[in-house]
């Protein structure tokens, strides 16, 4: 599968139509379609009411992907697995900034 590199656009600024993220993702827009629907991917909306995906939604699309194609996980499971991962690193960012602030504290 080829990654179009999008690191150049801030992480959470909508900018593809469907069209171009389905392109970018490999998949059918009814597939991002049905993604939204079941809530694995929430797009924002311009106002015209076309989703727009940021490049971070973009990154979970490929790992949805990733999932369903290459491991053969079902959507329950994706859904699951997404959670999980966010919430791992939720608990990292705080592991890490709690570990600066005790090294601040204990320098002082």
């Amino acid at each position: 599968m080829d990654k179009v590199r999008v690191e150049t656009i801030p992480p959470d600024k909508p900018y593809y139509v469907i069209s171009a993220a389905a392109r970018l993702v490999s998949l059918h827009p009814q597939t991002l379609r049905h993604y939204e629907e079941i809530g694995l991917v929430v797009p924002q909306r311009s106002q015209g009411n076309i989703r727009l995906y940021s490049p971070r939604d973009i990154e979970r699309l490929h790992k949805i992907a990733r999932l369903t194609q290459d491991l053969g996980v079902n959507l329950a499971g994706v859904e699951i697995i997404l959670r999980l991962s966010e919430q791992v690193e939720r608990l990292q960012t705080q592991v890490k900034s709690s570990g600066q602030s005790a090294l601040t504290c204990s320098s002082s």
